[in-house]
C-alpha cells in the first residue's frame, strides 16, 4: 500500500476548512464528484493526512485542527461528513523571517508545505519558503506574492532536490479559468477583441484582505488571461454577506465578421474555498510525487494549476 502524503498547512481559514472537510467527506463516501484526478502517481484523494498546521489567529492557536477550522471569521459551510479530532493542534505561525527555524523544526515529518495564508504578505511567504527548505520539504505556494516565479527561488529548491510549486492558485472553476476560456474561443473562432473586463465580489477574509492589501494580485490575475493589454481587472468587492460564496461578472465585447459587433456577459457564483481545495487536491499529490521521485523545482504538470506559474510577470 501506498505511504499516505502528510502534509502541513499554513493559514486556517476557509481554503483549509474545506480541504480538512472534504478530506474526510471523500474517504467516508467515497464520491468522485468534483473530482477532476482521482489518481496522481497512485495516490488518491484520501491518502493525505494533515499532520501540522500553523495560524496567527490567538483564537486558534492550540486548538485542534478540527475546531480551529470553524471558528469566526471562517464561514465555509459545514459538509456533510462526521469529522474526527485530527489530533493536530494548531501552532502559532511566523510572525517575522527570525522565526524560520522554529517553524523548520515544527515540520518534521511532514513531506509538503501548503502556504494557503492571504496574499500580500510577500516577506512572510519567503520566510515559509525558507522554513521548508531548512526542513527539506516541498513548499506550495497558492498566494500572489511571488515566490515560484522568481528564479533564484527555483534555483534553490531545483539544487537541493526539494519541490517548488506556485504562485496564485488557479481555481477549480473561477473567474481567471472562465475569463480565459471566452478569450481563448474568440481567438479560436477568429473574432477580434475590443475590450474585456471582470469583477469579483466575495465575503471571506481573503477578500477582505486582498480589498485592503492588493499588491500583487491585479498582475497576477492578467498572468492568467490571453489578450491582457484589451482586458481590465476591476478592484475586489468585499462584501461580508456572501459568505464563503464569491460572485463574477465577465464581460467581452469583440467584432465579427464584417467588423459587427458581439457582446457576451457571464455571471458566475462559487463558493471560492471549494474551488481552491479542489485544486490543492491535486497540487499537494503532485509535490509529494515529485518530492519522492527526486525532482526538485517546479513541475511541469503543475503549470495549468497556477496564474503566474514561472516564467510570468511579477
Amino acid at each position: 500500500m501506498i505511504e499516505r502524503v502528510k502534509v502541513a498547512v499554513v493559514g486556517v481559514g476557509n481554503n483549509t476548512s474545506a480541504l480538512v472537510q472534504g478530506l474526510a467527506l471523500y474517504r467516508q463516501s467515497g464520491s468522485l464528484v468534483g473530482i477532476r484526478r482521482p489518481m496522481i502517481d497512485g495516490l488518491g484523494v484520501g491518502d493525505i493526512d494533515v499532520v501540522a498546521a500553523f495560524a496567527t489567529s490567538e483564537e486558534k492557536i492550540g486548538r485542534d485542527l478540527t475546531e480551529a477550522i470553524f471558528l469566526a471569521p471562517n464561514n465555509f459551510p459545514r459538509l456533510d461528513c462526521d469529522l474526527p479530532r485530527a489530533g493536530v493542534p494548531v501552532t502559532k505561525g511566523l510572525v517575522d523571517a527570525s522565526e524560520v527555524q522554529r517553524v523548520a523544526a515544527a515540520l518534521t515529518g511532514a513531506e509538503v508545505l501548503l502556504y494557503s495564508a492571504p496574499s500580500g504578505r510577500p516577506e512572510t511567504a519567503r520566510a515559509y519558503a525558507e522554513a521548508a527548505h531548512t526542513a527539506g520539504v516541498a513548499f506550495i505556494n497558492t498566494t500572489s506574492d511571488p515566490v515560484a516565479r522568481d528564479p533564484r527561488w527555483i534555483d534553490r529548491f531545483e539544487a537541493a532536490g526539494l519541490p517548488l510549486l506556485g504562485d496564485d492558485l488557479a481555481s477549480q472553476f473561477g473567474t481567471s479559468v472562465l475569463h480565459n476560456a471566452l478569450l481563448r474561443l474568440l481567438q479560436e473562432r477568429g473574432l477580434t477583441l475590443v475590450s474585456s473586463y471582470q469583477v469579483n465580489l466575495g465575503g471571506t477574509e481573503d477578500f477582505r484582505n486582498l480589498v485592503e492589501n492588493p499588491n500583487t494580485k491585479k498582475q497576477s490575475k492578467l498572468n492568467a488571461l490571453s489578450g491582457a493589454d484589451s482586458v481590465e481587472v476591476a478592484p475586489l468587492g468585499y462584501l461580508p454577506h456572501l459568505a464563503s460564496q464569491k460572485v463574477a461578472h465577465l464581460n467581452l465585447e469583440a467584432q465579427g465578421w464584417g467588423e459587427t459587433a458581439v457582446s457576451l456577459d457571464v455571471k458566475l457564483k462559487v463558493h471560492d474555498p471549494s474551488g481552491a481545495a479542489g485544486v490543492n487536491i491535486d497540487l499537494v499529490r503532485i509535490a509529494a510525487s515529485a518530492l519522492r521521485n527526486g525532482r526538485g523545482g517546479h513541475a511541469a504538470e503543475a503549470t495549468s494549476l497556477f496564474k503566474s506559474p514561472p516564467g510570468t510577470a511579477i
